[in-house]
């Protein structure tokens, strides 16, 4: 089957059309739109046209030929219908356009780095991996008790990531190995996911790079649940340290507990689900009874309902005072809110090798908005926002 063929029974999918439906679009019988995806005949340029435009894609996508990964991982959901796994191969692929463009960047100015990570025994416990690592990735830093820039650390440590919106909420990363120009990682950053889940992803993610390297290139259903588990454990660990969860635990004790719960998020950057999850391990208290306790005690004291993939709101405000219970102080609208805002979370190594690469006139505009999967306007006007702080 040629690039072609494959390209419009992927699109076609992510759309949710049928056969009769593109073809009656691109203005072609269902026999004629078959042919072409079943790799038996070749399109005018008019129908090639008509039929990127249907699909709302450029008509160089319809040709171009798909990234093929060899150390792909990401775990699909077996219950995904036919659109969300069509979804699921459009962010393998832009995933892997993507760093493909990083790396003939990186190649272009010669500024390739080579990831930083330790060599961690098969096998290793995923909280004495994440320990290792910190320590590597950090270290004197390590005995802060927040990963500072989570982006920027891994960054700065050779390994690429990739923050968009997969359309999708079923996905919340995927990872890459070196065989293909990594280690690096796609994020989903849907309205729909918190930043605070977007942050455990990365770590998520990094804990596969660490601890399942023999898993990449597998089939999405040939990967474990304990490998999953191990992720999860490894991420916690990493964005947590024990000692340190337990000594800014023991900081809040004479909070109520749900403001305990959520100040401790706050300090370690990581959902309301992270904490509850950490002191469940740490046996300080019984799944899944922590979770539905949270929620029926955050609306007690705050008076909103919490949806359980949902971060507690921007400085939630608690109920009146009724007679005989006093109401919980506001949060400090002086301190940062509760919830923290897209700007927590930002990649920029991408955008920083674009403008070189434009400085020394190796790529042109087009090209760097095409990368930076920007409008030519938008990327215009990074340009000259570029001039004002030289």
């Amino acid at each position: 089957m040629n690039e072609l063929a494959i390209n419009l029974m992927r699109l076609r999918k992510l759309n949710s059309l049928t056969q009769q439906d593109l073809a009656d679009a691109a203005g072609i019988s269902r026999v004629a739109y078959r042919n072409l995806e079943k790799g038996n005949a070749n399109p005018r340029q008019g129908t090639l046209q008509a039929l990127a435009t249907a699909l709302k894609v450029p008509a160089f996508d319809l040709l171009a030929p798909l990234p093929k990964l060899k150390s792909l991982r990401y775990r699909a959901n077996k219950e995904m219908t036919e659109q969300e796994r069509a979804k699921g191969n459009q962010v393998v692929v832009r995933a892997g356009n993507w760093l493909q463009d990083f790396n003939e960047l990186e190649s272009m100015l010669g500024t390739g780095k080579r990831a930083a990570l330790p060599n961690i025994r098969k096998g290793t416990n995923p909280q004495n991996a994440a320990e290792k690592l910190r320590t590597a990735l950090l270290g004197d830093g390590a005995k802060c008790d927040c990963v500072p820039d989570i982006c920027e650390l891994l960054e700065n440590s050779g390994i690429k990531i990739f923050l968009f919106d997969f359309q999708m909420s079923e996905l919340f990363g995927l990872s890459i190995g070196e065989a293909d120009g990594g280690p690096a990682m796609a994020i989903n950053t849907s309205q729909k996911i918190s930043v605070e889940r977007q942050i455990f992803s990365i770590a998520h993610e990094l804990g596969h790079l660490i601890l399942h390297k023999e898993s990449y290139g597998k089939s999405p259903d040939e990967l474990s649940d304990e490998q999953e588990r191990e992720a999860d454990t490894f991420a916690a660990a990493f964005l947590m340290p024990e000692k340190k969860f337990l000594a800014e635990w023991n900081e809040n004790r004479g909070l109520h507990w749900v403001d305990a719960v959520l100040k401790t998020k706050r300090h370690f950057k990581v959902s309301y689900q992270a904490v509850l999850h950490q002191l469940v391990d740490l046996g300080k208290a019984e799944s899944p009874a922590i979770y539905k306790q949270f929620r029926a005690d955050y609306e007690t004291r705050y008076g909103q309902k919490l949806h359980w993939k949902e971060e507690p709101p921007l400085n939630p405000a608690p109920r009146p005072r009724t007679a005989g219970v006093s109401p919980a102080p506001p949060p400090s609208r002086t301190e940062e809110p509760l919830h923290l805002d897209p700007l927590d979370l930002m990649e920029d190594r991408l955008g920083s090798l674009v403008r070189d690469a434009l400085d020394k006139a190796l790529i042109t505009v087009s090209r760097a908005a095409e990368i930076l999967d920007v409008g030519i306007e938008e990327m215009r006007a990074r340009l000259n926002s570029w001039e004002i702080v030289s």
